[in-house]
């Protein structure tokens, strides 16, 4: 198996990811650049910069392969389906139930984490196997979440669920949980293949591939590109913006700058309105995690321009501006129905059932053609519409959505 540094996770969010800057540790790369010399591929000057470290060409083919590829596994249960699944044995973790099940959390610090955690929960209380379930909230510092598999390690639990903070810094902590405990990782990877299986949609490769794509379908030859990112350093969003710059790298679009925005609303509508003013005229915006769109929009309507192409996420605000305002729009998606799969692979685990190594799950696009089927009435504005939590017991209120 290849490691899962060649793996995402991934926002955004990340999902997705609203993620404050205090999040950002030692996986920290260089700084955001501004019509940046050529990537370090050699191609043409298009204000990308430099590759990022996290890129690896094979996991990028890969990628771009699933995004074509039919999982296996009911359509109406995405969280269950696969691509490509390699199985592996887990007999020697089969044990009697009930299971103490245990996870060491990144965060609950945005609104694409908080729907996924409401979802893990929901899928905890179908399993009376499950006695225990205990979860620490590393509140976005690597250093805590170190502390707390360490903690976990000690109350005895039966499996151990990670969705690591930071890439390169949480590794280690998971390669020493991996001896004395079957661990999932979901989410984003850790640089070691220890964990029994890895978790993730097809991934952050995909996610940015399929918004650039868009892009340079949609503007014309020599138009101004500005990338947003949110935080540095988490594979699934380092790769979002790799495959991106591949794909602008072979482009006639023009990237004039590439900014971190730490996922905060106000610092996107500062930085997009700095731009405008600049430039006099941005005609796309690419961004690697979708939760502060609709504030990219509104620096535009603010500067009485109108909207350029723009790929958001599958949050509701964005999805209601959207098809309110008639924008020209995509959104790829990193489900949140994913925090089901883990426990579910948990529980496969314990009963000593094959799951995948790497355990590969859909990642839809919404389009305009489909942009419908995805708005959910009654459901708030940072809800999530695949999360998936539909069929779960007490949808839609403990969403935040009326009946």
């Amino acid at each position: 198996m290849r490691s899962y540094s060649r793996r995402l996770l991934a926002s955004a969010a990340l999902a997705v990811l609203t993620l404050s800057a205090a999040a950002c540790t030692s996986d920290k790369p260089a700084p955001s650049v501004s019509a940046a010399p050529a990537g370090s591929t050699g191609s043409e000057d298009k204000g990308t910069g430099a590759q990022s470290k996290f890129f690896v060409q094979a996991d990028y083919d890969a990628q771009m392969a699933m995004r074509r590829a039919q999982p296996t596994g009911s359509p109406d249960k995405p969280w269950e389906q696969s691509i490509d699944p390699q199985l592996v044995d887990t007999a020697t973790y089969k044990k009697a139930g009930p299971y103490h099940l245990c996870f060491s959390n990144a965060a609950v610090n945005n609104p694409w984490r908080q729907v996924g955690w409401k979802t893990m929960q929901a899928e905890v209380a179908l399993h009376k196997e499950i006695a225990r379930f205990t979860m620490l909230d590393a509140e976005g510092k690597d250093d805590k979440q170190i502390s707390d598999i360490a903690e976990l390690q000690g109350k005895g639990c039966d499996a151990l669920i990670v969705s690591p903070n930071t890439t390169a810094t949480l590794t280690p902590a998971v390669s020493g949980a991996c001896p004395k405990v079957p661990v999932i990782v979901f989410d984003r990877g850790v640089q070691t293949d220890c964990p029994v299986t890895f978790i993730k949609p097809i991934g952050g490769y995909a996610f940015g591939a399929a918004a650039a794509e868009f892009l340079i379908d949609k503007v014309p030859p020599g138009g101004k590109i500005l990338a947003l990112r949110i935080l540095p350093g988490v594979d699934v969003l380092e790769t979002r913006w790799s495959a991106a710059k591949v794909a602008f790298d072979k482009s006639d679009l023009k990237v004039v700058g590439v900014e971190f925005t730490d996922g905060d609303a106000a610092k996107t509508k500062s930085v997009v309105s700095d731009y405008i003013q600049r430039y006099g005229k941005i005609d796309g915006v690419w961004m690697d995690a979708g939760a502060t769109a609709v504030a990219a929009v509104e620096a535009f309507e603010d500067a009485g321009q109108p909207v350029p192409p723009i790929n958001g996420e599958d949050q509701q605000d964005f999805l209601k501006k959207w098809s309110d305002a008639k924008l020209t729009a995509v959104a790829p998606t990193y489900p949140t129905y994913q925090w089901r799969t883990p426990v579910i692979a948990a529980l496969k685990i314990l009963k000593g059932e094959q799951v995948p190594k790497v355990w590969n799950l859909p990642q839809p696009t919404i389009t305009q053609e489909n942009l419908a089927t995805y708005l959910k009435p009654g459901m708030p504005p940072l809800h999530y519409a695949l999360c998936g939590c539909e069929n779960l017991p007490g949808y839609p209120q403990k969403w935040g959505g009326t009946s």
